[in-house]
């Protein structure tokens, strides 16, 4: 219950984080996508740096949760944070949520409960060795990076999707290093914890993923990045927990397909409230940025 509380906790802020942070970044200048003077900017906006305390409360509460609970649990509550986008958004902009905002309410919660059921996410084996633990983490981090470069040649309609994919995937490769300076730190107090590079790899990631998801927000609308981002980061986690931290999954016939049909209702219960009217629609008009195309 405590993990239950506390990631529910995280996805609150986060989702209420997403939704300030989204109405700031769209009025930074297009010349600084996918840089680091993009930060610069925002941090003089009040908006943004409101949207970054909830950020930074929501990623303190879920690595408390990564702290007492496994990866495979905490990742799919932490996606409820479109939940209280939705209802941060629904209040700003008066909408009703509509078959189609019930409806992906419904399915992204009964998902993340069939999931969790289901699978009985639970720690149990040794943690994978070296060379699984960097092949898992190297795919995850490779992935990204291709989408982000993807993303430079895209139009504005598509790049925020990739960046938001691409940025979901840091995310949730960072929740699991998270989990692991936890313990280090539980282990061995500070000396473990500074002594190791996981926490450096943590605050590496954090950032590349924020100039990401700023760049995302900066270029469209709410409802092309934030669902994405929502929907890559779980999987991700549970990709790097069931790969190389050792949590383990409910396998029987049974089980594995309530667990396929859970995450398939998340994503599909992300995308329907992704797309409801209620989510921040951008700044209308705002010029379309040129994909790069290289002549010659």
């Amino acid at each position: 219950m405590t993990v239950f509380l506390l990631a529910v906790s995280a996805a609150c802020c986060l989702g209420s984080g997403f939704v300030l942070q989204q109405g700031a970044a769209q009025r930074a200048p297009m010349q600084d996508f996918l840089s680091l003077r993009l930060l610069l900017d925002l941090a003089r906006m009040p908006r943004w740096l409101a949207g970054i305390g909830f950020m930074v409360a929501g990623m303190a509460l879920g690595a408390a949760a990564l702290g007492m609970g496994e990866v495979t649990l905490v990742e799919p509550l932490l996606a409820t944070n479109l939940l209280f986008a939705m209802a941060l958004s629904r209040r700003l902009t008066r909408q009703r949520l509509g078959r189609r905002g019930w409806g992906g309410l419904w399915l992204l919660a009964g998902g993340v409960t069939a999931f969790i059921v289901a699978g009985e996410p639970h720690g149990g084996r040794s943690p994978a060795g070296p060379l699984r633990h960097w092949l898992v983490m190297g795919a995850v981090l490779g992935l990204a990076l291709l989408l982000a470069a993807c993303a430079r040649r895209a139009r504005m309609s598509r790049e925020a999707a990739l960046l938001g994919v691409a940025a979901g995937l840091l995310y949730g490769l960072q929740d699991a290093l998270t989990r692991i300076s936890g313990e280090r730190f539980g282990r061995g107090g500070w000396a473990a914890l500074l002594t190791g590079w996981e926490p450096y790899a943590v605050l590496a990631l954090g950032v590349l993923a924020l100039v990401l998801v700023q760049s995302a927000f900066e270029t469209a609308p709410l409802r092309m990045s934030l669902p994405a981002l929502t929907a890559a980061q779980p999987l991700a986690g549970i990709a790097c927990g069931v790969g190389f931290l050792g949590d383990r999954l409910n396998v029987t016939g049974g089980a594995l397909t309530w667990e396929a049909a859970g995450l398939a209702a998340v994503v599909t219960g992300i995308v329907l409230i992704g797309g409801h009217p209620a989510m921040p629609a951008g700044v209308a008009g705002r010029p379309e940025r040129v994909p790069m195309v290289r002549v010659g």
